[in-house]
């Protein structure tokens, strides 16, 4: 008899944390195991700041899919439309060869991509921060800017270089603000011919509060350490309109600029239009255990699904985070594996843990289980977590010696040309164009049956 097919969609956190834990309590007769993903490796989003900023290589938070798996098929690619009723992924792998995998069980865990707004210019200038090839360009880019300002004869070139603009009041642009002002101020010391006073960091933010959801202890802290270090954070406002080398805020503003790092949130994958299913606020509408309701042997997790979050009670579903998707990871796997031996499935309850912010060097806030920290013992709560969420000795390694080294030799500033002369637009580092619409999918089907 044939083995049941399982197949993982996404190599995130969600997607290994469930092929992992099918790995380890399947038995390789029990079923065949395929994992879809893009790179080569499961990255770890939360420190992408940091290697933006350069206190992290890449390399050390990119853990190998090979790794971390044994026994998974693992296909270099992604998934560009399903068809649930014919039980059938269409994959695009890196060759650009479409190919159809045939499914008993798949699980959508493809993630989110940045979400952006019909803002002119914005996608065609603004940097995100939510790959390992764009955390790497915008290190690049930073210091590129420095090395033109530095050698400019023109003053309103210079200035215009060494502004920069982060959108997006969350964690993810509040660190990213907070590590790369760290990088400016400190590479400033080996440009004799720029002036430190003509470096300025704006962290802009539509929401009233940064960080609201670590209380307004917690997050007026932050704000006065960035305040401190000099980055100018305005909140109530957003970005109007972009250009080469301006960007206009609401409020009537215009900064020259020719740096704009977007964080304004994240919006399920485009894979998740191409099913004919219901979504909520653009995720994909499932059971507490998971499960998309209609449709045979489909579960959805992660970022791409909403989750109803049992802990609060209160109808809300579960935030993006790396906390939920690693548990719900699992938590799917353990129901695929009930739904193939004939036993109930069981709903997806985790309590938060808590939150933890590293605004580089000695300053950090953290609230794990509601306890609020400051200072280092928030930074150590941080950097904590974040050694117990890599999921190989290697990686802890790789990462504690990257703080080890930068904590005691500092940076070179080192321009390496990454993508230089190539566009680095949003679109380009997420591949938002390569999916399918439904009338594609639907379309790419019946050209299967009609085939000979």
């Amino acid at each position: 008899m044939e083995r049941p097919r399982i197949l993982v969609v996404g190599g995130g956190f969600a997607g290994v944390e469930c092929a992992r834990r099918l790995e380890r309590k399947l038995a390789p007769a029990e079923a065949e195991i395929a994992l879809v993903a893009p790179f080569s490796y499961e990255l770890y989003l939360p420190l992408l700041p940091q290697v933006a900023a350069g206190v992290l290589t890449p390399q050390s938070v990119a853990v190998s899919l090979r790794r971390l798996l044994g026994r998974t098929r693992i296909i270099p690619g992604g998934a560009i439309g399903v068809d649930p009723k014919s039980k059938v992924c269409i994959i695009r792998k890196i060759t650009d060869e479409v190919v159809n995998e045939h499914y008993d069980y798949i699980v959508l865990a493809p993630g989110s991509i940045t979400r952006t707004f019909d803002i002119p210019g914005l996608v065609d200038h603004a940097i995100g921060v939510k790959t390992l090839a764009e955390a790497a360009y915008i290190r690049d880019h930073v210091i590129t800017q420095l090395d033109l300002a530095d050698a400019a004869t023109d003053r309103d070139e210079r200035i215009s270089r060494l502004q920069f603009v982060v959108v997006g009041g969350g964690y993810a642009g509040t660190e990213t603000a907070a590590c790369l002002q760290r990088v400016t101020s400190s590479a400033v010391k080996r440009y004799p011919r720029i002036n430190p006073n003509l470096i300025k960091w704006h962290l802009i933010d539509i929401a009233p509060k940064l960080m609201p959801e670590l209380g307004d202890k917690l997050g007026t802290t932050a704000l006065n350490v960035l305040r401190k270090r000099g980055v100018e954070v305005s909140l109530g406002v957003s970005v109007a309109e972009v250009s080469l080398d301006t960007v206009k805020l609401t409020d009537g503003r215009v900064l020259p600029c020719r740096t704009l790092i977007w964080t304004a949130g994240v919006a399920a994958s485009p894979l998740i239009a191409t099913l004919d299913s219901e979504t909520v606020r653009g995720r994909l509408a499932v059971t507490a255990e998971m499960s998309v309701p209609g449709f045979d042997g489909v579960f959805a997790l992660g970022d791409a699904a909403a989750v109803p979050d049992l802990a609060t009670g209160d109808g809300a579903v579960c935030p993006p985070t790396a906390q939920h998707s690693q548990r719900q990871g699992k938590a799917v796997a353990d129901n695929i594996i009930a739904s193939l031996r004939g036993q109930a499935l069981q709903p997806y309850f985790h309590k938060d843990l808590g939150l933890v912010v590293d605004l580089g060097g000695a300053d950090a806030v953290s609230k794990p289980m509601g306890v609020e920290l400051t200072g280092i013992a928030a930074q150590g709560v941080a950097r904590g977590y974040h050694l117990m969420a890599l999921r190989t000795n290697v990686a802890r390694v790789r990462v504690m010696t990257n703080w080890l080294l930068n904590a005691t030799a500092g940076d070179d500033f080192v321009r390496t040309s990454f993508q230089r002369g190539r566009p680095a637009t949003l679109k380009d580092f997420e591949y938002t164009d390569a999916y399918l619409s439904k009338d594609q999918v639907r379309a790419h089907m019946a050209a299967l049956t009609t085939k000979p």
